[in-house]
């Protein structure tokens, strides 16, 4: 049985307390993996083109303001 079974046989036996618990952890857990690879990815440039073309349509008149 893999890593992943036990996890998900482990979580299928929680309380609904605890998978409450578990929830609100992983979403801090996830929610901070998703950061530091949009950082990783604007570091190594990855995100340049897209900044590039969103503000060259800003520019262009093909933006709206949403609030």
């Amino acid at each position: 049985m893999s890593n992943l079974d036990d996890i998900k046989k482990t979580l299928q036996q929680l309380s609904p307390q605890e998978l409450a618990e578990f929830r609100a952890w992983f979403l801090e857990f996830d929610e901070l993996a998703w950061d530091q690879q949009i950082e990783a990815d604007s570091r190594a440039g990855k995100l340049g083109a897209l900044a590039a073309e969103a503000l060259a349509e800003h520019r262009a008149g093909k933006t709206r303001e949403t609030f």
